[in-house]
């Protein structure tokens, strides 16, 4: 068995197309463009290729990018006042801090004083909350992306048993919420577990996210299952890898995403998406 790849790449464009004629739909109704503040503190390099995809892609949608790159020295104050501020700017529909941020810095601060209307990473409790109710609102875009991709395939997790390796509060988390939510058998692994390959011999769908590269070897994917690995890793000569061991897990799976090219693209694809539809809500529901 050879598996077939799932073209991120491509998905990605179709959402960013779909994002680009609704907003050119909302702006004949007399609706202005949605707006997006990309603040990005310090000079972490991965972090301004990161931001340069994303404001790259605002312009592609047609979204108007509000750009605030703050020196490394920024402090924990002065930032949450930048928040308050485009908290309270009718202008911006969406707020996103490029993570990670300074050690004097608390994530936990930050993402908790975005408003949750504007918080298009989907990373506030009360949107990662929604999600657990089965009535999400904004939802973390990396997870978002996975069912995109998933249903771009035509495969349903419906009763299926699906494993995820990994249990951050970005992915792993909000991840397991959006399978239960699709009728999964869901389960979700960790740095605690026991006997991991056990785990992910049992999984119909396979989805790793880690950040560890090789951690899973392709020979434990069980035979036909769909692997999407959303690990990118950077190895010693520069190249990019995933989580999975690819060349003999494609020879097992029946789907798997590459890395690069797979679910990295739609993370941003989905962050242009949430962008579009925390507008909408706040215009229609404010009269703007």
């Amino acid at each position: 068995m050879t598996a077939r790849i799932i073209d991120g790449k491509g998905i990605a464009q179709d959402v960013r197309n779909e994002v680009r004629k609704a907003i050119d739909g909302m702006v004949g109704r007399g609706l202005r463009r949605p707006g997006l503040a990309v603040v990005m503190v310090g000079d972490n390099p991965a972090s301004q290729v990161y931001v340069r995809n994303k404001r790259r892609s605002c312009e592609e949608c047609g979204i108007v990018s509000i750009a605030f790159d703050l020196p490394q020295s920024t402090s924990e104050t002065e930032l949450l006042a930048k928040i308050d501020e485009l908290n309270a700017d009718e202008a911006v529909d969406g707020i996103l801090v490029q993570l990670p941020l300074p050690d004097h810095i608390r994530e936990s601060a930050v993402v908790e004083r975005i408003d949750p209307r504007k918080d298009v990473d989907g990373f506030h409790p009360y949107n990662v909350g929604r999600l657990a109710e089965r009535n999400p609102l904004i939802r973390p875009c990396t997870p978002y992306g996975v069912v995109r991709m998933l249903d771009h395939i035509g495969v349903s997790v419906k009763g299926r048993h699906c494993v995820v390796v990994g249990a951050s509060n970005i992915v792993g988390r909000p991840m397991s919420l959006e399978l239960l939510l699709m009728g999964a058998t869901t389960t979700v692994t960790h740095r605690f577990t026991r006997d991991l390959e056990t785990h992910v011999r049992m999984a119909e769908v396979l989805i790793v996210a880690a950040g560890k590269p090789g951690l899973v070897p392709g020979e434990w994917v069980r035979d036909g299952a769909v692997v999407v690995d959303i690990g990118i890793n950077r190895r010693e000569d520069g190249t990019l890898c995933g989580d999975v061991q690819f060349e003999e897990a494609s020879r097992r799976a029946a789907w798997i995403t590459p890395v690069p090219g797979g679910v990295g693209p739609m993370t941003v694809a989905m962050l242009m998406k949430n962008t579009l539809e925390a507008s909408f809500r706040r215009q229609q529901t404010d009269g703007r």
